[in-house]
């Protein structure tokens, strides 16, 4: 796998476009929301996953909770959380501490995310379950997104999340099938597809992500939105991939914005109800639009 990566990364030396510069995080309201999340000993996919949008999205007081710890299972090529064995108990203190952050940075739609847990049966899953009632019961009105693994196919793992449904289920494809095998080789591409229909026959909105950049093709993104569709998804976002160290895969290419335009446009005529299309965005961006 080294040896592919090391082959693929010298046909890839572009320098990061200007449309994807970036301001350091600063400001009073982004320290309030590093204080608050240190002070409950949480994890977030924004600081894990290095994600660009964090210093808009903290100064506006706004975090993606990463439940289960910060020890992931899988080995996904495109991803900067650590990969490991993550302690076997499940911290079950660990949904009241996100209510109660939550409530004190004043939150009104609140995006949870884990790492996978292939180590246990239950994948973690009545951890989400736990919060969704915790947060339930600590801000009236409040609205949830669950961006969820895929539980290894095992649906009655899922129903444990959906018996305390959040208003928004999400589970990324993250690529085109094609690349599965080199960027996400633990995953199953019909698998996820089958989450997001399930989740859908439950009567959940269902959403998913994708990242460009890695190899794929513009027909290959357009079948992918297709197969969407057929899998009645509500919302997808599409970002650029961006690599986190040179350890991971490669950016093949730097997709311009006017191609993320297009992918929104055509996503929509397909029949997807929502595409949030560009460079910057990731999954839990503009999250509450999603609702």
């Amino acid at each position: 796998m080294i040896k592919e990566l090391q082959i693929v990364e010298k046909k890839s030396t572009k320098r990061r476009p200007e449309w994807l510069r970036v301001k350091l995080p600063s400001g009073e309201k982004f320290k309030e929301v590093l204080n608050t999340i240190n002070e409950h000993k949480l994890n977030t996919v924004c600081a894990e996953a290095r994600c660009p949008n964090m210093g808009e999205c903290w100064g506006a007081g706004t975090a993606t909770f990463m439940l289960l710890g910060d020890v992931c299972t899988r080995s996904c090529a495109f991803c900067a959380v650590k990969t490991g064995r993550p302690p076997a108990d499940l911290d079950w203190e660990e949904p009241a501490r996100v209510a109660d952050a939550a409530s004190k940075m004043k939150l009104k739609h609140v995006v949870l995310t884990s790492i996978n847990r292939d180590d246990r049966k239950d994948g973690g899953a009545p951890i989400f379950a736990a919060t969704h009632v915790e947060l339930r019961k600590a801000i009236e009105g409040v609205t949830i997104e669950s961006l969820i693994p895929d539980f290894r196919g095992d649906w009655d793992t899922l129903q444990i999340v959906l018996d305390t449904p959040p208003d928004v289920l999400s589970h990324n494809l993250e690529t085109v099938p094609r690349l599965y095998r080199r960027v996400r080789p633990q995953a199953k591409y019909e698998r996820s597809l089958e989450l997001l229909q399930r989740t859908k026959d439950a009567g959940v909105k269902s959403k998913t992500g994708i990242m460009v950049g890695l190899g794929e093709t513009r027909e290959e993104v357009i079948e992918l939105m297709q197969d969407c569709v057929d899998h009645s998804v509500d919302v997808l976002t599409i970002g650029q991939y961006m690599q986190p160290t040179k350890m991971h895969h490669p950016v093949m290419d730097w997709v311009h914005p006017d191609q993320f335009a297009e992918y929104k446009e055509v996503g929509e005529k397909l029949g997807i109800g929502h595409v949030e299309s560009g460079p910057l965005v990731r999954s839990s961006y503009h999250a509450e639009r999603h609702v």
